[in-house]
């Protein structure tokens, strides 16, 4: 079952998301991934939806509302997916995925954007089949604040 994530679902959802870190080679720190994921749902700026099965999480995607200026409308960052391994291969991706885009049409959204790494072989095969498409036209650049 695929459901909005609620302040009950903290800890179970933090470990996840501890997890999803982890995969991408971050220092794993659980209080820090509780709190920031507490703010997120206190402050609701982000939207986090849960896959569960028989009471317990298995998987979560967070999104982050943003604007186009050329399209003048809001657009979905989906910046996390995560289903847990032993859970992979039961489409649970592709249904948090399918969520998301329930969340950009109800919204009205122009769509949902994603980035993974090129090493990432597991997403850059699930996103093309979920529907998306890789922007080859555009260059992904980053300014890091190391203050």
């Amino acid at each position: 079952m695929i459901r909005s994530a609620t302040l009950s679902d903290l800890s179970a959802l933090a470990n996840l998301f501890d997890q999803y870190r982890v995969f991408y080679r971050k220092e794993s720190d659980l209080p820090a991934a509780e709190q920031f994921l507490k703010d997120r749902l206190t402050l609701g700026d982000s939207v986090i939806y849960v896959a569960e099965i028989e009471g317990k999480l298995v998987g979560f995607t967070q999104l982050y509302p943003i604007f186009s200026s050329t399209r003048m409308r809001r657009l979905w960052l989906l910046n996390d997916l995560f289903v847990h391994p032993a859970q992979r291969g039961q489409g649970l991706s592709l249904q948090l995925l399918d969520q998301a885009k329930v969340l950009c049409r109800e919204t009205k959204a122009c769509g949902v954007m994603l980035e993974t790494e090129k090493s990432n072989t597991i997403g850059n095969r699930l996103y093309p089949r979920a529907g998306f498409q890789q922007n080859e036209g555009s260059n992904f650049y980053e300014w890091t604040n190391n203050e």
